[in-house]
């Protein structure tokens, strides 16, 4: 079985950019189910010429994640079967004292331009990662955070 053990945290700062390692890599994602307590989301995401498909399982730090490349053309048809707002990102990444961090921008639905989100994916969840200064509030648990939360709070227009 899959399993995705991360934290989640609001970005305070531009601090960041200073330590990304290569281009920012553009997605599109949304859901086909939103989950929500106690259920699981369904993802459809295009990131430059891949697409992937994902299950995970509801939670905060630690759940249940399958995800499966599949033809683009697949994912571009599944994602326009989406009943939720479309979103758009640029992802980052970048090194921390030992740690892969990913630094998500959003830039579509509109209402969601200027959100920042970082994350660390963990190998266990006894790895407390040293926290770099340009991050804000913990967020990991915090389910308005999601992604599926905020493509199914925007509603199907963004």
């Amino acid at each position: 079985m899959g399993t995705e053990i991360e934290r989640k945290f609001l970005v305070a700062s531009d601090g960041w950019r200073a330590q990304v390692r290569g281009p920012g890599l553009a997605m599109r994602q949304g859901y086909l189910a939103a989950g929500g307590p106690g259920l699981p989301s369904v993802r459809i995401r295009l990131a430059g010429d891949a697409a992937f498909l994902t299950v995970k399982g509801p939670g905060g730090k630690v759940r249940a994640e399958f995800e499966y490349a599949i033809p683009w053309a697949d994912g571009a048809a599944m994602l326009a079967l989406s009943p939720m707002a479309e979103l758009a990102k640029t992802r980052w990444a970048l090194e921390h004292e030992g740690h892969l961090w990913t630094v998500d921008e959003f830039h579509a639905p509109d209402r969601l331009k200027g959100l920042v989100l970082a994350e660390v994916e963990l190998s266990s969840e006894a790895v407390d990662p040293p926290l770099p200064g340009w991050l804000g509030a913990e967020v990991t648990e915090d389910p308005r955070y999601s992604n599926a939360a905020l493509a199914a709070a925007l509603g199907a227009s963004g």
